[in-house]
């Protein structure tokens, strides 16, 4: 999980869901972005911003569905996306919707 070094924004995020089946060979990798923004350090960018896990039991695929501020959204489906793919994409929709991250990119 090289990627979390760089930390996760959900300053732009309303809302993370992340739906998954715990018994399926392909959800590693929705786990371990649960986990990247599940930490408090990320979670602390945004108090406001609602993280929750849907644990299911139906064989179903796994599914991470970000709502932003603007109320545009994000659906990833985790089968076959690594967590590395998965971050990379979120926080790049991320800088883009954040005026001032993109602010400290042109400097």
């Amino acid at each position: 999980m090289a990627a979390s070094r760089g930390g996760v924004v959900l300053k732009t995020v309303k809302k993370v869901v992340v739906k998954f089946c715990p018994f399926e060979s392909n959800v590693r990798s929705t786990r371990e972005f649960l986990a990247v923004v599940g930490t408090e350090k990320a979670r602390s960018t945004n108090l406001s911003c609602e993280v929750t896990s849907d644990v299911k039991h139906d064989k179903s695929d796994p599914i991470i569905d970000i709502t932003f501020a603007d109320g545009e959204k994000l659906v990833m489906k985790g089968a076959n996306l690594t967590s590395k793919e998965m971050l990379s994409a979120f926080t790049s929709r991320c800088t883009a919707k954040d005026p001032q991250a993109q602010d400290g990119k042109k400097k």
